[in-house]
C-alpha cells in the first residue's frame, strides 16, 4: 500500500467505490475472492457471492450442483452452495439468465484457513531454517495461498485487491509465503490428507486493535471516544484532524512536570533549553554514539526552522520528511498536517496560508519502540516541495530533543493502519465475507506488550468472538504464544511479554475451541523473529488435531498447569495433559519457578522437584507471603521443564490455593 498523508489516504478511499459492481467495465461477476486455484471449505455450505445488475437472477455452478440468487437493489448478490466432499479440481461457473457468465477453473475443495497477526506471521519462508533445500522441495498442488496485501480504510471494503491471486506452492512461489502458516499445512497434511487452503491475512508491527471491527471494540469498553473520532474522520477528515491535535496537546500538557509554554510545534515558544544539534546523517538515533541513545526507544522531538520568500510562501506546497520510524506526529508552524506509522518516507499536504514570509517551524514528535528510532534516511528527499516545481531543501540544522520516560507513549490516531482502531479489520477482514474457514491461526501480541494482561485477554476474547461472529459461531482458533526474545533473566522481574503470554493461555484454556501453541523455548534472544517456523508449525498442527479433528487422547500443547496449593513453606503444582511424566532437560531440577507473595516485586527464585505430573517448590519466603507461582516469567526466559512428548510445559502464573483441595479454575 503506497503511503500518503493522513487526508491524502481518505481522499483517495472516497474517490473510489468501495466494490465494483459486475455493471462496470470488464468486472466480473464473482467477487475477486473466487479465482483459479481457490480452494473452498470441504463438508460444509459454501457462500459465493459477487454482482450484476440490480434484480438479476444468477445461478452458481460447483461440482454437480447449482444455487441460485437474486441481485438486491446495490447489484450484491449472494448464493449458498450445497456441501462436498475433499476432492476436484472443479470449475465454479456464475451466470446470468440469458447474459453474462463468468466461470474459474482448478479449484478444489478441501480445509481452508485463516492466517492472521503480525510479523511472526508474515514471516517468509525464505527467513526460515534451512531455507534454501525447503524452497527446492516446495512442489505441493493440494496446497493453496492466497497473502492479501496490507490494505487499511476507515470504513469497510467488500474485496481484496485485484493483484491478490490463488497461489499453487511451487518453488517459484513459497519463498514470499508465511512460514507459519505453510509449515502448519504442510504438517497438517500428513494427518489430514485432504488439499489445504491458506489465507493469510497479517500486517507485521500491528496491535490487535485494528484486526477487531468497531462493534467488537465497543462491547470491551474504553474506545468510544476514539471510534467516534474515526467516525468523524470518515465524514470530514480535516475537522477530525484539528479534533485529533487538540486531544494529543492535552496529553502532552497532562505529562508531569510539561510547563505550559513548553510547546515544541509552537513558534511563540522556541527555546534552545535541552535542544542540541541532530546528526541525521547517521541514521536512526540510537547510531548517534550518543550512549543515552544507543539502546533508547521512546519518544523524541525534531525540529528545523526553514526561510521562505513571500513568493514561495503563498504557494500550494507539501512536506516531505524521508523516513521516520515508528509514528510521528508533525506540525507546521504550530498546525498539525499529519500522522502515519511504520518505517517509511511521510509526505503531508501543507494547507493554503499556513507558510509565511521569513522563519517557519517545522516539529515533528516520534515514537520509537524497536530499534532504528527517528527521522533519516536520504537526506535529499527531505524538503518542501512547492507547486512551481521547486524545492526547499530541509537537509540539514535539525536539532532534537529526548522526551523522558515517564511520560510515556503518546496516544495513537485512531484511523492508523497498524496502531488504529478497527481500520485492519475493515481492509483485511470484512473483504473475506463470509467465506467458510475450517479454523483460524492467531500470531500477535508482540506490538500488546505494554498493555495490562487481562486487558489483552479481553481483546483476545473479543477478536475470536468478532472472527466467530463473521466466520462462524464455533470457528476454531489456534492461539500462537510468544516466542522468548530479549535479555535472559538474572532475577524475578515483571515483563510485558509474560504478561501477554499469560492472557493467551487464559484465552485458550477458557475456551473449547480453542488450543494454544507454545513457543517460548523456540523463539531468539536477538532476534523477536525467530528462523525455526517448522517447529511453530508442527506445534499448531498437534494442536488443530485436537482440538478441530477430535485426536481426544492427543495433548494439544505440551503439560498444562491444573493447581497450585500450599505445601508447608512452599507450594506443589499439579499438571495435565503430561505425556508419561514429567522431564527436565540439561539439570536434575527445573528451572525458572518462582513464589510470590501479592505485590508486584515480591518473587524468587524457587527449588523445583519433578514428582511424576507434579512439581514441588521451596524458597526462602515465609509461607505466610506465598501467595501466587510464576513460570518462566520474563521476555526470553529459560524453560527446562518438558515430558516425553517433547513440548514444553508454557509460561505460566497462578494463584496458590491455601489448602489441598483441586483447583482446577485455569483448564
Amino acid at each position: 500500500m503506497v503511503r500518503r498523508s493522513a487526508l491524502a489516504l481518505l481522499a483517495l478511499a472516497f474517490a473510489a467505490p468501495l466494490g465494483a459492481s459486475a455493471t462496470d467495465a470488464g468486472a466480473g461477476l464473482l467477487n475477486p475472492l473466487f479465482q483459479d486455484h481457490a480452494i473452498l471449505q470441504r463438508d460444509q455450505p459454501n457462500h459465493v457471492w459477487g454482482d450484476a445488475k440490480a434484480g438479476d437472477k444468477v445461478t452458481v455452478s460447483f461440482a454437480g450442483k447449482q444455487a441460485t440468487a437474486r441481485a438486491d437493489a446495490k447489484g450484491h448478490w449472494e448464493a449458498t452452495l450445497p456441501a462436498v466432499g475433499a476432492g476436484g479440481p472443479y470449475q465454479l461457473t456464475a451466470s446470468v439468465v440469458g447474459g453474462a457468465s463468468q466461470s474459474i477453473s482448478d479449484v478444489l475443495v478441501g480445509d481452508v484457513w485463516l492466517c492472521s497477526g503480525q510479523s511472526n506471521m508474515v514471516l517468509q519462508v525464505k527467513r526460515t531454517l534451512d531455507s534454501r533445500s525447503e524452497i527446492q522441495n516446495a512442489d505441493n498442488d493440494r496446497i493453496r495461498m492466497l497473502t492479501l496485501d496490507n490494505v487499511s480504510s476507515v470504513t469497510p471494503l467488500d474485496r481484496i485487491p485485484a493483484a491478490d491471486h490463488w497461489l499453487k506452492t511451487t518453488p517459484e512461489n513459497v519463498p514470499e509465503f508465511s512460514a507459519a502458516c505453510y509449515y502448519f499445512a504442510r504438517e497438517l497434511q500428513k494427518t489430514v490428507d485432504v488439499p489445504m487452503g491458506l489465507v493469510v491475512s497479517a500486517w507485521g508491527g500491528s496491535r490487535i486493535e485494528p484486526w477487531m471491527s468497531a462493534q467488537a471494540l465497543r462491547k470491551v469498553g474504553g474506545y468510544d471516544g476514539a471510534l467516534d473520532l474515526l467516525e468523524q474522520y470518515a465524514r470530514d477528515p480535516q475537522r477530525a484532524g484539528q479534533q485529533w491535535d487538540a486531544q494529543w496537546r492535552a496529553w502532552w500538557h497532562a505529562r508531569a512536570g510539561v510547563a505550559a509554554n513548553d510547546e515544541p510545534w509552537n513558534p511563540a515558544h522556541v527555546s534552545q533549553a535541552g535542544w542540541q544539534d541532530a546528526p541525521l546523517d547517521k541514521g536512526a538515533w540510537q547510531r548517534w554514539g550518543k550512549p543515552e541513545l544507543a539502546s533508547f526507544t521512546g519518544t523524541v522531538w525534531y525540529r528545523t526552522i526553514v526561510k521562505l520568500t513571500a513568493a514561495q510562501a503563498k504557494q500550494g506546497a507539501t512536506l516531505h520528511l524521508s523516513t521516520v520510524n515508528e509514528a510521528d506526529q508533525t506540525w507546521v508552524n504550530g498546525h498539525w498536517v499529519g500522522t502515519e506509522y511504520g518505517g517509511q518516507p511521510r509526505s503531508y499536504a501543507i494547507p493554503a496560508g499556513l507558510l509565511h514570509e521569513g522563519d517557519n517551524l517545522i516539529a515533528i514528535n516520534v515514537l520509537n519502540t524497536y530499534r532504528d528510532g527517528g527521522l533519516y534516511g536520504d537526506a535529499a528527499q527531505r524538503n518542501i516541495q512547492l507547486a512551481d516545481g521547486s524545492a526547499v531543501s530541509l537537509a540539514d540544522h535539525w536539532q532534537y530533543r529526548v522526551v523522558p520516560s515517564s511520560y510515556g507513549h503518546p496516544p495513537s490516531v485512531p484511523w492508523q493502519s497498524t496502531q488504529g482502531l478497527s481500520t485492519i479489520y475493515n481492509g483485511m477482514i470484512a473483504p473475506l465475507g463470509d467465506f467458510v474457514f475450517r479454523g483460524a491461526l492467531w500470531y500477535q501480541g508482540e506490538s500488546n506488550t505494554g498493555d495490562a494482561s487481562a486487558h489483552y485477554q479481553a481483546l483476545l476474547e473479543a477478536l475470536r468472538a468478532d472472527f466467530r461472529q463473521r466466520f462462524g459461531a464455533q470457528l476454531p482458533m489456534l492461539i500462537v504464544q510468544l516466542a522468548g526474545y530479549g535479555a535472559a533473566p538474572t532475577h524475578p522481574s515483571e515483563s510485558g511479554t509474560a504478561g501477554i503470554r499469560e492472557a493467551q493461555r487464559l484465552a485458550a484454556a477458557n475456551d473449547a475451541h480453542s488450543a494454544l501453541a507454545v513457543a517460548v523455548d523456540i523463539g531468539e534472544r536477538t532476534d523477536i523473529h525467530p528462523a525455526n517456523k517448522q517447529e511453530l508449525g508442527r506445534r499448531l498442527a498437534r494442536a488443530a488435531r485436537q482440538v478441530v479433528y477430535g485426536e481426544k487422547n492427543l495433548p494439544p500443547s505440551g503439560p498444562v498447569p491444573v493447581s497450585v496449593q500450599r505445601d508447608g513453606d512452599g507450594a506443589s503444582i499439579r499438571f495435565k495433559d503430561v505425556t508419561d511424566a514429567l522431564v527436565v532437560y540439561g539439570a536434575d531440577h527445573p528451572a525458572g519457578f518462582e513464589l510470590c507473595g501479592a505485590q508486584a516485586g515480591s518473587c524468587h527464585y524457587a527449588d523445583a522437584q519433578v514428582h511424576g505430573d507434579s512439581v514441588s517448590l521451596h524458597a526462602s519466603l515465609p509461607a505466610g507471603d506465598i501467595a501466587r507461582v510464576r513460570y518462566c516469567w520474563a521476555d526470553s526466559p529459560v524453560c527446562t521443564l518438558y515430558d516425553h512428548s517433547g513440548l514444553p510445559a508454557g509460561p505460566f502464573e497462578m494463584p496458590v490455593s491455601p489448602n489441598r483441595s483441586t483447583q482446577d479454575s485455569h483448564r
